[in-house]
């Protein structure tokens, strides 16, 4: 096997391993269901500082950091998106643990088309025909739950929503994913303490009155937000971008069956017919990705 087909298959093997990672994040927060969402998220906002600094400073990083905090403007741009992320994190934590992880799955579904489009609104990037096609589709499948089953899937528009929006502004900042993660925690982290130190109320809020399980637990929010960025990083830097896109369904795929088949929530006719159609939509991208491959390689 040459260097460059075994680095390639370490990226199809980090992607595989990111993307379910994610998909399977919804156990985690469901054993933490007992605490309240805004608890589980300032933990993980803590932890994953701590983890990433370690992280940052093991990798000797660490001069990355300055030039950054003296840019006014990144800084400004970076903390704008942390508000997003940080409220698309709240925003999932809270629709696993109340039963809306078939939302949080389509919100993921949505959002490969919501970068295409973003992508052609704000890059000017070109969109082909089938492209538009996939776009209008998901389009109509939301419209229709919304005017033939009077449902808003609220929870899927915004997480789909924030975390494009997200990606659009990261896109644009000169900012590796270690050293920005850190740098968003770092604008999150004031926040949650005071949160965590003055306002916090529930049972497990005071971790010296825990038992250690669920110690453990919180604490492992670092790793479950670092470790599958990690294996994102490592994938991205050994396979093309577009080849990697083909394993985002992973996450929402695995999301879906646990709503499903693990916790039983309904899928509802509403609900069936907006992802049947989104279903479609992104194998009409994934084909016409594929054919524009195909035809670059042969060009």
């Amino acid at each position: 096997m040459t260097d460059d087909a075994a680095r390639s298959r370490q990226g199809v093997f980090f992607a595989i391993a990111a993307y379910t990672m994610w998909g399977v994040a919804p156990i985690y927060f469901k054993w933490l269901q007992e605490v309240p969402a805004l608890e589980i998220l300032s933990h993980r906002i803590i932890w994953s500082f701590v983890l990433v600094f370690i992280l940052i400073m093991v990798l000797r990083r660490g001069n990355r950091l300055k030039p950054v905090l003296q840019n006014k403007k990144q800084m400004a741009r970076l903390t704008l998106a942390t508000c997003l992320l940080g409220g698309n994190w709240y925003l999932f934590i809270w629709a696993i643990n109340n039963d809306h992880i078939l939302d949080a799955s389509l919100g993921y579904y949505i959002n490969p088309l919501l970068n295409v489009a973003i992508g052609m609104a704000f890059f000017a990037e070109r969109m082909r025909k089938m492209q538009l096609v996939a776009i209008a589709l998901a389009v109509t499948g939301v419209l229709i739950q919304v005017i033939s089953f009077g449902s808003v899937p609220w929870v899927a528009l915004t997480l789909a929503c924030s975390f494009a929006i997200y990606g659009a502004i990261r896109k644009r900042l000169p900012i590796d994913s270690i050293t920005g993660l850190w740098l968003e925690t770092l604008i999150l982290a004031p926040a949650v303490l005071v949160y965590l130190l003055f306002f916090a109320s529930s049972s497990a809020a005071d971790m010296t009155q825990n038992t250690w399980q669920i110690n453990t637990l919180l604490i492992a929010a670092g790793v479950v937000t670092t470790a599958p960025l990690l294996c994102f990083t490592a994938a991205a830097q050994r396979i093309r971008y577009s080849t990697l896109g083909f394993f985002q369904y992973i996450g929402p795929s695995l999301m879906f069956i646990l709503a499903v088949w693990v916790y039983g929530e309904p899928l509802a006719a509403d609900k069936l017919v907006t992802f049947a159609i989104i279903w479609v939509a992104l194998a009409l991208y994934s084909i016409d990705t594929l054919v524009h491959q195909q035809r670059s390689k042969r060009a």
